[in-house]
């Protein structure tokens, strides 16, 4: 891996949601408005994928962003978490992962043996956007099927 690659990552997957972040939570702040934010994490910000370094770390600190503005912004009422999906189904998700020779050993590793949906993923983020969780700030959602609990220091 590069250094111009590792600073890509940081840059797309911490950066712009530390950019996003600082506006939307200073807006709220001056108009006076409670809510959440919601960041897109990864199930890699809990876990070393191999050959995953810049994404794995730029997860991680992803997740430590949004329990930062939980506890800088809670004052405020203003929550915040990450919701830490698998591998979804999306459209750039089929392209890379839609090849069943790469996509087995993986979805092996997942207890209940397929990759997220769309749906499965977008239901989390609005549960943390609701009134549901208002009681839920600088949490991390997992949203994996199960894959986070099958990694171990063997395997």
């Amino acid at each position: 891996m590069t250094s111009e690659s590792f600073d890509d990552h940081m840059d797309t997957n911490l950066g712009g949601p530390f950019v996003a972040t600082k506006v939307v939570g200073q807006a709220m702040k001056d108009r006076g408005i409670k809510g959440s934010i919601v960041n897109m994490s990864s199930q890699a910000s809990s876990i070393a994928l191999p050959r995953h370094t810049a994404y794995c770390c730029s997860k991680a600190g992803l997740d430590m962003l949004s329990k930062m503005t939980a506890l800088e912004l809670g004052p405020y009422g203003i929550r915040c978490n990450s919701v830490c999906p698998t591998v979804v189904m999306t459209p750039m998700g089929t392209r890379v992962w839609g090849v069943e020779e790469k996509a087995k050993p993986m979805r092996d590793r997942i207890p209940l043996g397929r990759f997220a949906e769309m749906n499965e993923v977008t239901s989390a983020v609005l549960y943390l956007l609701s009134d549901a969780s208002s009681m839920t700030t600088g949490s991390s959602i997992t949203v994996d099927g199960g894959f986070t609990t099958t990694c171990t220091l063997s395997g």
